[in-house]
């Protein structure tokens, strides 16, 4: 009879453990599952073509320079200019002014050294009348469009979803209506559906 050392019969026992999980493995994986039976799938769908009534206009102006609080300075006189422009014709939902982005990166030379000073400032005009932000925005001379963007006002998203959401539940309603097991006293309709 060989004796173990302490090594080994812990290196055997692990073998043993492995053997024994791997035989289970392989059991749970054989049996096979039976598909549900008597179970109807059903999805539907609702969508509701919308016109954007959100309008987004981003204004920019851009500043270099060989000093970097010279920089600052002409990027806020720039937007302060055009925020007091723009506030004139503000009215909330219909015109809202507010600031973008704004940054002050420095230039290098190939020598690794500041060679001077970008920046940007931005400015956004947004709202639901087209025809006053698009004015103010002509009105503003010291910055330029960088950008226009159209959405929905969360009115008329909330809206929309409403109007989509209800379609969806009457075509799913309807489809279960279809189903020719609609009628037996079994049938129940979706909860989220009520």
């Amino acid at each position: 009879m060989r004796v173990m050392d302490k090594n080994s019969l812990f290196l055997a026992r692990i073998a043993a453990y492995a053997l024994a999980i791997g035989a289970c493995v392989g059991n749970a994986q054989a049996q096979p599952y039976a598909p549900p039976q008597n179970v109807l799938q059903l999805s539907a769908s609702g969508s509701v073509e919308v016109q954007q009534d959100l309008l987004s206009l981003h204004l920019t102006t851009t500043r270099e320079g060989t000093d970097a609080n010279t920089v600052q300075a002409q990027l806020k006189a720039a937007l302060d200019a055009a925020l007091a422009e723009a506030r004139k014709a503000a009215q909330p939902g219909q015109l809202d002014v507010r600031t973008g982005n704004f940054s002050l990166h420095p230039r290098y030379t190939q020598g690794g050294r500041i060679s001077g000073w970008n920046g940007t400032a931005e400015l956004v005009l947004e709202g639901r009348d087209f025809g006053r932000i698009t004015q103010a925005a002509a009105r503003i001379q010291t910055m330029t469009l960088g950008g226009v963007s159209f959405g929905l006002s969360r009115e008329q998203r909330a809206k929309v979803e409403t109007e989509a959401q209800t379609l969806a539940i009457e075509r799913f309603k309807a489809k279960a209506a279809s189903w020719p097991g609609a009628s037996d006293s079994r049938a129940t309709a979706c909860g989220k559906c009520r």
